[in-house]
């Protein structure tokens, strides 16, 4: 390992943080937990890279979790959101910004009529749920195990992400009742849909348990059955929305949900994000319909400055870009892994992909558990970041390439994954 790195100043200020915020960390995976040590404590970012307090550099591959798909501190989004700050930074009133977000995210978006922005996916999933249940009259609603939906009670049920990450099932102090509709399903198989239940909630490409893509018809097959039984189809595409192109996961794979949640992407890396439906659904939303929801910060004008900009800059030619950036990444991360002695799955989904330490391809969340057990992937990633690559601080995450990522952050990369799975491959 690269011993001229040093951690003195985020170890001081993880001490000081273990004191007056639970577990140091404001999110639990950032606490390194499953990888072992403390986490550093960011200083600034810029493009593909990040730097901590102790004045080490690495080249990141978490980018906030796939919000900063240009980049960390794009100048123009940077100057969209000074712009927006200038005039004030919430209102608590309508803008005008709140308005072309929305039409743009009609315009982008398989089924969307309608758009209501709040300030975390968790809420955008909440909301569609609770919307679900209002629309069809019905309780009951289906999830995938190791499919994280955010932290309300209703999807704390064999989440991934986190969840995973903790070795939790659930959550304490949320009631029983408030999971008694909930049923977990296999992801990849199709449940049973009867008249009894409202929504189906899925990731339609899973990002959370690792990356897990959908087999072949599961999507269609889901759609279909949802159908049959009057239930509404929700894609959560916190993650892959406005990732995966401008329709997302459903224009990737031709599938139509009745409710799409957003996030990430949309944002610029500020804290925004969405649900959107057809008209009909929609107007059950208050104050035109009976579900209520609300939120002080919903559409803050910062936040909507800074996804509009986003959004004006992806077109076709940079998705097209990160999606072979990303695939030569994957390729080079398979050979020099694989070269070391090391059994690796690199699954891509356009420019989603991750890590797994185990001999045969993931299709669920089981398989996915078996490789994360193995602990190789902890030990490769602190040999990463010894080194100066940060990947994410748990096997249950993907790896987010940035349009700010070039040839030379990707060539080093596999570099430094060559010596890294060495030193993992010798210590086994």
């Amino acid at each position: 390992m690269n011993e001229t790195r040093t951690h003195t100043r985020s170890s001081a200020l993880f001490s000081r943080a273990e004191r007056v915020i639970p577990g140091g960390v404001n999110s639990p995976v950032r606490a390194f937990r499953s990888v072992g040590g403390h986490p550093f404590f960011v200083a600034s970012a810029k493009g593909a890279t990040i730097s901590d307090v102790d004045g080490n550099t690495y080249i990141d591959y978490v980018q906030s979790w796939g919000a900063s798909i240009l980049g960390h501190g794009d100048p123009q989004v940077i100057a969209a959101i000074t712009e927006a700050a200038q005039r004030g930074t919430t209102y608590g009133a309508p803008t005008a910004a709140e308005v072309e977000l929305a039409e743009q995210i009609v315009a982008d978006v398989p089924g969307a009529d309608m758009v209501r922005l709040v300030s975390s996916g968790t809420e955008a999933v909440m909301t569609a749920l609770r919307l679900a249940r209002g629309v069809t009259g019905r309780d009951r609603i289906i999830k995938f195990a190791g499919c994280y939906h955010g932290h309300s009670d209703a999807v704390l049920a064999a989440g991934g992400s986190g969840v995973a990450t903790l070795g939790l099932p659930d959550s304490r102090g949320v009631p029983a009742n408030a999971v008694a509709d909930t049923i977990v399903a296999p992801y990849n198989t199709i449940p049973a849909i009867d008249e009894q239940i409202a929504c189906v909630i899925v990731e339609p490409v899973a990002a959370n348990m690792g990356l897990v893509a959908p087999t072949d018809d599961f999507l269609r097959e889901l759609r279909a059955a949802c159908t049959r039984a009057g239930a509404l189809l929700i894609f959560d595409e916190v993650i892959t929305g406005f990732r995966l192109g401008r329709g997302g996961a459903a224009s990737h794979y031709g599938v139509t949900a009745d409710i799409t949640t957003l996030g990430k992407v949309i944002g610029g890396g500020l804290p925004l994000a969405a649900l959107a439906g057809s008209r009909e659904i929609m107007s059950a939303l208050a104050p035109t319909g009976p579900v209520y929801q609300a939120g002080t910060l919903s559409g803050n004008p910062l936040a909507t400055a800074a996804g509009l900009r986003v959004l004006s800059l992806l077109d076709a030619k940079n998705y097209e870009l990160l999606t072979q950036r990303v695939a030569r990444l994957a390729r080079g991360l398979s050979e020099v892994i694989a070269d070391a002695g090391l059994e690796v799955q690199v699954p891509v989904v356009g420019s989603l992909l991750s890590l797994f330490f185990t001999d045969a391809p993931v299709h669920n969340f089981d398989e996915a558990k078996r490789a994360a057990n193995t602990g190789i992937y902890a030990n490769f990633f602190q040999e990463m970041l010894a080194r100066g690559v940060a990947l994410a601080p748990s096997p249950y995450e993907v790896a987010f390439v940035s349009l700010a990522h070039g040839e030379s952050e990707i060539d080093r990369t596999i570099e430094i994954a060559a010596s890294a799975a060495r030193v993992v491959a010798e210590a086994k």
